[in-house]
């Protein structure tokens, strides 16, 4: 009888180095872009074998999403701060959660969501399911509260104005839409909100606003 045929052990991920892996992968996507992050740099960069970083990573697909889901992680934990703050009214609010947006989102460039476009679909789709998910709870819970305080027209359908400002949003995020009008993500969400959301607003509520935004000018401050 032949002897059962020995089975090598599965390298299992070091849960040390796993998060290692992420941050340098992170500092070469946004300083060589997309198509810079490529596993041969990682392995150089972090002096391992490719080997290696595949026990962690299926590949770099998995990486970027890796890298994409650890910002909308960060941004949410961030914005429910801002959100659950009693101590901000409600524009104070909806700056500051464009304010937190715009900084996790402010290494992103247009070229780089074009080239995850292009190159990397599965990941961009990945993007564009955090905005369908995100943008609805967080911004419908504004208009809402708005709405209930006064700072926002009683008058407008909530879902219909969410999912609006979600369309919008999407649209002027295409990484095609940003290389036209020549503007960051953060940008494009700055002049979004204060061109959407004045509309929105009570009188009382656009005069908060606006105070807001000179207090802000004036601090140096979005």
């Amino acid at each position: 009888m032949s002897s059962p045929r020995k089975t090598q052990a599965t390298r299992q991920p070091d849960p040390v180095l796993t998060p290692r892996i992420l941050e340098a992968a992170r500092r070469l996507l946004f300083t060589h872009g997309v198509t810079g992050m490529t596993m041969d740099a990682l392995a150089e960069e972090l002096g391992m074998s490719k080997k290696t970083l595949y026990v962690h990573f299926a590949g770099k697909d998995a990486l970027l999403g890796a890298i994409i889901q650890d910002l909308a992680d960060t941004m949410h934990r961030a914005v429910s701060q801002v959100l659950a703050n009693k101590d901000l009214n409600c524009t104070e609010r909806l700056c500051t959660v464009i304010d937190t947006i715009g900084t996790s989102m402010s290494r992103i460039t247009p070229a780089m969501l074009r080239d995850l476009q292009r190159n990397a679909p599965a990941v961009y789709q990945k993007i564009d399911s955090v905005r369908r998910s995100k943008i609805p709870q967080i911004f419908g819970r504004i208009i809402r509260d708005g709405m209930a305080d006064g700072t926002i027209r009683s008058d407008i359908n909530p879902d219909f104005t969410t999912e609006f400002w979600l369309q919008a949003v999407r649209g002027m995020l295409d990484p095609e839409t940003l290389l036209r009008t020549q503007l960051s993500p953060r940008q494009t969400l700055e002049q979004g909100v204060a061109l959407f959301f004045q509309g929105l607003l009570s009188p009382a509520g656009r005069s908060q606003f606006l105070a807001h935004r000179q207090n802000c000018t004036q601090h140096g401050t979005h």
